[in-house]
């Protein structure tokens, strides 16, 4: 699948209000040629759903700073299976400040990587782009 067809949306949830990293995670995203839709800050799970239901987007990428994503991560994905958004269809990952005990559980919920502070943006294309790689295209 070509770089130009991933559509990945960005998302903030909840009353985190820095988001340096995930500007800087779809800038770089962008700039590897995918389409990026960044949500802004103080989301709710239902704000997020719809934006990728309304954006027909293939990648969700939830950051995080708060500490409440063992809370506010399962909402979203409560609101993306109630909008008929399959996690298993689209790729998930999350990034920010969580700690190592709570990433099986994140996995264990359909998030296919967690990035903590300091990962290479490099890293996080490269693994959107081998997801995309390996799956069936889509009919559009």
């Amino acid at each position: 699948m070509p770089d130009d067809k991933i559509r990945v949306l960005v998302a903030k949830p909840g009353l985190d209000g820095h988001d340096r990293g995930a500007k800087v995670v779809a800038r770089a995203l962008r700039d590897a040629g995918m389409e990026v839709i960044y949500t802004g800050i103080r989301q709710t799970p239902e704000m997020i759903a719809e934006a990728a239901l309304q954006e027909d987007v293939d990648v969700i990428g939830l950051s995080i700073l708060s500490g409440a994503h063992m809370e506010l991560f399962p909402r979203v994905v409560k609101a993306l299976r109630d909008r008929e958004i399959n996690p298993d269809e689209v790729l998930l990952f999350a990034g920010g400040i969580i700690p190592d005990a709570d990433i099986e559980p994140l996995k264990k919920l359909g998030f296919q990587a967690v990035f903590g502070p300091g990962t290479s943006t490099e890293d996080i294309i490269k693994f959107v782009r081998d997801w995309a790689a390996s799956r069936p295209v889509r009919a559009t």
